[in-house]
C-alpha cells in the first residue's frame, strides 16, 4: 500500500521516538487515486499532525508517485494511549514538542466569533481576526486594532484565542496585556532570567496577542524588549495581534522604531456601531438573556444607545431586572425608565438627508446647486460622495431617495459609499474629515 511506503520513508527521516509517537499511530482507512484518508487518535493529535508533519508527509508522497493523492485527516472514535517520554527534569513530555508553554490570560466564554455582531463599523477587523485565527495570511501576519472602550477589540482578540484553542490546540500562543508583559519583564530582570523571558516570546511563540499597547507610553525598556520580540516574530512569519484604545499615531511617549514595527502590517479601526448593527446587537443580546423585546423597544434602544456596546448590555440587564421584579413583560415605560436611570435617554432631532446635504454644503463652502450639479470636479464630487456616505450611515433613507437628493441614481450612491470607506481605511486626511463631520452631525 502507498501509505505503508510513505511510513517507511518517514521512519528514516525522523527519530525513532518521534516516529513511534506521531506517525506509527496513524492509520489509512481509504486509499485511491484521488484521496489518502488518514485517521488520527484524537483532535489534538490531528491538529499537531496537520501543523508539524503534514508538509513532510506530502513531500514524501510526491517523491513516491508522480500524481500524489490529496491527504485527508480525520479523528478516530477510539483514540490510542500515546507513549510519553521523560525529560531531564522528570516531567513527562511528548517527543517533538517544545518545552515552552502557552500563556493565556483569563477568557470570557462568550467572546467568540459566533457571538460577535458584524457591521460596517467592524467588518475589516472581524475578517482580519478570522484570517489570523485560521493562519490565513490574506491580511498579512501582523494586525493592529484601535478603538475606543467597549467597541469589541477585546472580544475579537479573545475570539482568535478561542478559535485557535479549538482548531489548533498545539499552537504556542501568548495572550496578555501590555501591562502584564511589562510586569513579567520587570520580574525577570529582578530574577536575572531575561534570557528565558525573551526565549519564551521569541522561540516559543507561534501567535502573540498583546492588548492595550497604549499603556506602554513612556516605558522605554519595555518598548525596546517588545520591539525585539515583534521584529523576530514578524520576520519569521509568526502571527501578531495588538490592540490599543488610541490610534498608534496619537500615542505619546512611544519610540518611533517601536511604533513603526507594530504598525507594519494591517491597521484597522473599530468604529461605534451604526444603527443597523446596534439593532442586531440588541436583538441578539436580548435573545441570549431570554428577554422578549418588541421591535419598537429594540429600535428605540438602538436610537438612544450609541457608542459603547457596554451601555447596551447595562440597559438590557436593567430591563431584565425590572421585568423580573414587576413580574411583567417589558413595555416602553420600563425601557424609558431604565434609560433615564442610566442617563442615556435623549430627545434627539432626527437627521434627514436634506439636513446632511445642507451641513456638507456649509462645511465645504459650496452651494447646494453646486453640490447637486453634474460637475465631476473633485471640489464638488468629493463633498458629494461624503454627503452620500453620511446620509447612508445616519438615516434610514433608501439608496434611490439619497440619489434623488443629488440628481443621481442608486448605483452612484453605492459607489460613493464604497469610495469613502476605502479612503477612510487608506487616507488619514479623509478619515479625519469624516470624523469631524460625524461629530458635528451627532451633536
Amino acid at each position: 500500500m502507498l501509505w505503508d511506503t510513505v511510513k517507511h520513508s518517514l521512519s528514516s527521516s525522523l527519530s525513532e521516538s518521534e516516529y513511534s509517537l506521531w506517525i506509527k499511530p496513524l492509520s489509512c482507512v481509504q486509499e485511491d487515486d484521488k484521496t489518502l484518508q488518514i485517521v488520527c487518535p484524537d483532535r489534538f493529535f490531528c491538529a499537531w499532525i496537520k501543523e508539524r508533519y503534514l508538509g513532510l508527509i506530502e513531500s514524501n508522497l510526491s517523491k513516491i508517485t508522480d500524481a500524489p493523492p490529496a491527504i485527508s485527516l480525520s479523528v478516530s472514535n477510539l483514540p490510542p494511549a500515546p507513549e510519553q517520554e521523560k525529560n531531564g527534569s522528570g516531567q513527562l513530555r511528548l517527543p517533538g514538542m517544545d518545552t515552552f508553554k502557552s500563556t493565556i490570560r483569563s477568557l470570557h466564554p462568550a467572546y467568540t466569533f459566533d457571538q460577535f455582531m458584524t457591521g460596517e463599523c467592524n467588518m475589516l477587523a472581524r475578517s482580519a481576526c478570522n484570517a489570523i485565527a485560521a493562519a490565513d495570511y490574506t491580511f498579512g501576519n501582523n494586525l493592529f486594532m484601535a478603538s475606543g472602550t467597549g467597541l469589541g477589540k477585546s472580544h475579537l482578540t479573545q475570539a482568535v484565542v478561542h478559535q485557535v484553542m479549538h482548531t489548533a490546540p498545539g499552537t504556542r500562543m501568548h495572550y496578555l496585556t501590555a501591562q502584564q508583559f511589562s510586569a513579567e519583564m520587570v520580574k525577570s530582570i529582578r530574577n536575572n532570567s531575561m534570557q528565558q523571558f525573551s526565549n519564551r516570546f521569541i522561540h516559543g511563540c507561534d501567535l502573540l496577542l498583546v492588548e492595550d499597547v497604549h499603556t506602554l507610553a513612556g516605558k522605554t525598556k519595555t518598548q525596546e524588549e517588545l520591539n525585539n520580540v515583534l521584529d523576530y516574530l514578524i520576520k519569521s512569519g509568526k502571527r501578531v495581534v495588538m490592540t490599543s484604545a488610541v490610534p498608534a499615531r496619537d500615542i505619546q511617549g512611544l519610540d518611533e522604531d517601536f511604533r513603526s514595527r507594530m504598525t507594519s502590517g494591517l491597521i484597522t479601526d473599530i468604529e461605534a456601531p451604526e444603527y443597523k448593527t446596534r439593532v442586531s446587537i440588541i436583538r441578539h443580546k436580548a435573545a441570549h438573556n431570554n428577554l422578549n423585546l418588541q421591535d419598537d423597544h429594540i429600535h428605540f434602544l438602538a436610537d438612544q444607545l450609541q457608542g459603547d456596546i457596554r451601555r447596551i448590555e447595562s440597559a438590557l440587564m436593567g430591563i431584565k431586572a425590572k421585568t423580573s421584579v414587576y413580574k411583567a413583560p417589558p413595555d416602553m415605560d420600563i425601557v424609558r425608565s431604565v434609560l433615564e436611570s442610566l442617563g442615556t435617554l435623549q430627545q434627539q432631532k432626527q437627521l434627514t438627508g436634506t439636513m446632511i446635504r445642507d451641513i456638507i454644503s456649509s462645511q465645504y463652502k459650496i452651494s447646494v446647486d453646486e453640490l447637486t450639479s453634474r460637475s465631476r470636479k473633485r471640489v464638488y464630487s468629493f463633498p458629494r460622495q461624503i454627503a452620500m456616505y453620511l446620509t447612508r450611515k445616519y438615516t434610514e433613507e433608501s439608496l434611490a431617495h439619497i440619489g434623488n437628493l443629488y440628481n443621481r441614481d442608486h448605483s452612484t450612491v453605492l459607489y460613493a459609499v464604497k469610495v469613502i470607506n476605502r479612503d477612510i481605511a487608506q487616507k488619514n486626511s479623509v478619515r479625519q474629515q469624516v470624523e469631524l463631520l460625524k461629530d458635528k452631525l451627532e451633536k
